[in-house]
């Protein structure tokens, strides 16, 4: 089988789609013998082979200077690749032009197309920007975004979720063919060992009593990145437990950051790690990785962090929460400074590595990619199986 993978979601710095679509490529490459065609924005037009593998990049307009991210707008290009690749399946993973090429070519060609539902952009962009609209103007965006969400995912044979109860979400608006998939975490990378916490904290200048916070993602609104900001500065006044904030991830929000850097000298920021061996140390040195976000389809890096055992404390309710692997008794209840503020500080006063140690066995037992990939190759085969039975 041939699959390609074709999204403008893509960094070449860091991303959760980027990581999804790169380990789908090692475990073609390692345990079948499939190829893939992976179709993304970059700098310029230009293809990267490797054995089984093709990554055809586009040259694409830059839209973001902190995350890299590009418009993927040159459809002819994305056409003439998918007639000369001639897929036995087309993966869509973002839900705009791009999305609509490949159902079209798809069709033409006569290839199935799936889609992955991968940002729930509907209530991360389009329920805040309708808050500004008033109450009769803000429901009727999210009336047309609903419409749109169910018009275009049911012209894919199958629309992939990364959580049952997003799945339930898409359902109840209409989207008929949703079919929930886990992400995944390479747990030979994000793994307890080796040793290294001493030393990393060594490198950051931390003392032995300090309690190292993690964040890692984008700092943007729809990440709730400076609701995390506040609640450290909240937090900062506490009383006389050390805390050490450590953010890598940069963004829209960079300011805010920035802010707190100036009022907080117990701030560390690192724009990027790509390294994910590099990436792995910082989970296992955290005592404790904070995710304030409310709207995450997954939260890779969430499982990430788990995976090396370091347990996560966020905001209780998002799509995240079957994706924790220890209890969540210290998460917060309110969408507020104080009350991830109070949060942080309680889960602190637990045993963290007993929590970190059950969630890296579990992490390791059930969500390790070869596992999901598992599952999600045989949905592939079944969808063609049907697309081909259908003909």
């Amino acid at each position: 089988m041939k699959l390609c993978d074709l999204t403008q979601f893509y960094s070449p710095l860091s991303g959760g789609v980027k990581r999804y679509v790169h380990e789908k490529i090692a475990y073609i490459q390692s345990a079948t013998t499939d190829e893939h065609v992976l179709v993304v924005p970059g700098p310029k037009t230009e293809c990267v082979t490797s054995e089984r593998s093709r990554i055809y990049f586009i040259h694409s307009p830059l839209i973001s200077r902190t995350s890299h991210y590009r418009a993927l707008i040159n459809l002819r290009a994305i056409e003439q690749i998918l007639e000369r690749e001639r897929p036995d399946l087309i993966e869509s993973g973002d839900p705009y032009q791009v999305a609509w090429k490949a159902i079209a070519s798809g069709e033409a060609l006569r290839i199935p197309v799936v889609g992955f539902y991968h940002s729930h952009f509907a209530e991360a962009y389009v329920r805040s920007a309708a808050k500004f609209l008033g109450q009769t103007a803000g429901e009727a965006m999210m009336d047309f975004t609903r419409r749109y969400v169910r018009n275009l995912y049911n012209s894919f044979q199958a629309t992939l979720v990364p959580s049952a109860r997003l799945g339930a979400v898409l359902t109840a608006w209409g989207v008929e063919n949703v079919c929930a998939v886990n992400l995944g975490v390479n747990t030979t990378v994000f793994s307890p060992s080796p040793d290294d916490i001493g030393a990393t904290r060594a490198e950051l200048d931390l003392p032995a009593s300090c309690r190292l916070l993690l964040y890692v993602g984008r700092l943007a609104k729809e990440k709730n990145t400076s609701l995390l900001f506040r609640a450290f500065a909240q937090l900062n006044g506490y009383g006389p437990r050390d805390f050490h904030l450590l953010v890598i991830g940069d963004g829209p929000e960079r300011g805010d950051l920035a802010e707190l850097q100036a009022r907080c000298p117990n701030v560390t920021w690192m724009r990027y790690c790509t390294d994910s061996a590099d990436l792995a140390r910082y989970y296992r040195a955290a005592d404790l990785f904070v995710h304030p976000g409310t709207q995450e389809t997954f939260g890779l890096v969430a499982l990430e962090s788990q995976a090396c055992g370091t347990p996560v404390v966020g905001i209780r309710g998002s799509y995240m929460d079957r994706i924790i692997l220890h209890d969540q008794e210290s998460w917060a209840e309110e969408e507020t400074p104080e009350s991830l503020a109070r949060t942080i500080e309680a889960a602190c006063s637990r045993n963290l590595p007993r929590l970190g140690a059950r969630a890296s066995r579990l992490a390791e037992e059930r969500l390790s990619w070869p596992r999901v990939f598992e599952r999600l190759f045989y949905i592939y085969r079944e969808v063609c199986f049907n697309y081909r039975k259908q003909r």
